[in-house]
């Protein structure tokens, strides 16, 4: 093979990873050498004005997107660089799309199914190159930043689509729905024997037949395949307590991560991670092995999981889960292998440390907690009724190929909605947000009148289920939860307390509601009553003389 094909990675010594203009450069090569085989386009720009990429393989050279759903070709997407400090996946992709352009055999192999990659996400952090970033990782010598140029983790912003590169990924994926995805990292945690653990979709969560499927015949091909290309695997190394062997926990990806936003759309995803502390040359061979099982596998099981995808989009249920939690009471088993975990004194402080002891390799069967309950569930309505005044809700469902009616004139509906008792957010801001993690809700029905321009979002549709998880407000990753309506959880009117006492004492004696909730918070708070801004704020809050029916009401209706 000449020099010009081999990537940086191959050229130097194994411990070195492209930059992004290699990258790029590598793949516009390719596609001027091989117009037939490769398709290599930009297909967006991030926040920091950078070009970003995406490239179509197939193998008899047809390219456009229209005519392959019209095939109804399988798609496999392999997604990299989301993280550019976990590169292996980026150089992996770069020789795999080369093989496929110059190994007639292994083009042929892929049938009918399209390989869709994107070689590079996090174009703003591969910028950002250093080797200091990833305190925990063994190489490469050179490596890009976790944050984008907004400093922000972009695999956790796939619902929220707070960066350009989330809004431009969200678009593209929902243009070609994938079957199959994998995304590639690496892991920080525990030391153990595997190079290559794995997250995958959670089975439950993905839920029906696609995830029976995914859990009962897709992943145990893979662990076997795996093993047999010589990267024996484990599940992503998430140990109950401080060491696995307590017991490992599946990942339960919500849509902030990829795996969990591709479920949104009836995806199988893969989020694969190799362990950091191995050599990158294995991270990079175990990364690429386990791309090439998945495309394999996708390959010969194409059209069944097509099928079981139409299948959960068809469905049209009572019912749908939002949220689920880990089932504790029954997990299942893994043969793991690992190094005994220890504990000695900490030469830093008066503590005991935790460390692995190489020297003393174990095999043996540990809990793997693999299964996972919904433990919220809501009706689901005929429709929801999103106000256009929440334009920036309304721009992610439409990134997201929701389909959007506009109310044609004003008129007046029996409406569900919510009432927002209580909403806590995190003490400190979360990836450009102040993410709620507890939310408590009062359903409550009303008429209401709906205007000419809302939306009105059926939900006989194929994104049924995108949009019952980022409307519901108790769903892991709602938009209420990242705070898209934060505006209705104040009170935009207040009082003058000298004023308002007088008021207080009136509003007491005509609403004998509000006196009987008085006397209760008054039974339950007794060291607040010396408190009058507390006493008062009670008494305005819970009044119906002064009350503001859209403070705390959650502005998205549901129709039934």
């Amino acid at each position: 093979m000449s020099d010009a094909l081999l990537t940086p990675y191959e050229r130097g010594n194994r411990n070195q990873t492209t930059t992004h203009a290699e990258c790029i450069a590598f793949y516009e090569d390719l596609a001027r050498r091989f117009p037939a085989l490769l398709q290599f386009e930009q297909i967006g720009v991030s926040d920091a004005g950078i070009a970003m990429h995406a490239g179509v393989i197939t193998s008899d050279g047809v390219f456009d997107r229209a005519t392959l759903k019209a095939q109804n070709r399988p798609v496999f997407f392999n997604n990299n660089g989301i993280h550019p400090g976990e590169p292996e996946g980026i150089d992996g992709c770069m020789a795999l799309v080369r093989d496929f352009c110059t190994q007639p055999e292994r083009r042929a192999a892929l049938g009918r199914t399209v390989f869709l990659f994107i070689p590079l996400y996090n174009v703003d952090g591969s910028h950002n190159r250093a080797n200091t970033s990833r305190v925990n990782q063994e190489g490469p010598e050179q490596f890009g930043f976790r944050g984008n140029a907004r400093h922000l983790d972009l695999n956790r912003d796939f619902v929220k689509c707070d960066s350009l590169a989330a809004q431009v990924f969200n678009r593209f994926f929902t243009a070609w729905d994938p079957d199959v995805m994998v995304d590639t990292h690496t892991s920080n945690g525990a030391d153990y024997t595997y190079t290559m653990t794995l997250i995958h979709t959670q089975a439950d969560k993905l839920g029906g037949a696609l995830g029976g499927f995914l859990r009962d015949t897709m992943l145990p091909a893979l662990f076997a395949d795996m093993d047999q290309r010589g990267w024996p695997m484990c599940p992503y190394v998430n140990p109950v307590k401080d060491a696995p062997d307590d017991g490992i926990a599946e990942f339960l990806e919500t849509p902030r991560f990829s795996t969990g936003y591709a479920a949104l759309h009836h995806t199988i995803g893969f989020m694969p991670e190799t362990h950091m502390l191995k050599p990158f040359a294995d991270r990079y061979e175990s990364m690429r092995a386990l791309v090439e099982s998945a495309l394999a596998f996708t390959v010969r099981h194409g059209e069944e999981i097509q099928g079981l995808r139409r299948g959960a989009r068809a469905a049209r249920p009572a019912e749908r889960a939002v949220h689920w939690t880990m089932d504790e009471a029954n997990p299942g088993r893994f043969r793991f292998k690992g190094y005994a975990a220890k504990h000695k004194p900490s030469k830093l402080g008066n503590y005991t440390r935790l460390y692995y002891d190489r020297s003393e390799p174990w095999e043996r069967d540990i809990l793997y907690f693999n299964r996972f309950r919904a433990d919220v569930s809501v009706r689901v309505p005929r429709a929801y009724v999103l106000p256009q005044a929440w334009r920036e809700a309304a721009e992610r469902l439409q990134l997201n190929g929701v389909r959007m009616e506009r109310i044609a004139a004003d008129r007046v509906e029996r409406v569900q909605y919510y009432h927002i008792n209580d909403a806590s957010p995190r003490p400190h801001a979360y990836e450009g947000h102040m993410y709620h993690d507890d939310v408590a809700l009062e359903t409550r029905t009303g008429e209401v009148t709906l205007k000419a321009g809302d939306w009105w979002i059926p939900l006989d549709q194929d994104n049924a289920r995108y949009v019952v998880e980022t409307l519901e407000p108790l769903a892991h990753d709602s938009l209420f939860r990242w705070g898209f309506f934060n505006a209705v959880l104040e009170k935009k009117e207040a009082f003058s307390d000298y004023v308002f006492e007088d008021h207080a004492e009136e509003l007491l004696r005509t609403e004998p509601g509000l006196a009987a909730k008085f006397e209760q918070w008054k039974a339950a708070h007794p060291d607040q009553l010396a408190n009058q801004e507390a006493v008062l704020s009670f008494i305005f809050a819970h009044c119906a003389r002064w009350h503001e029916p859209e403070w705390r009401r959650y502005p998205v209706l549901s129709v039934h």
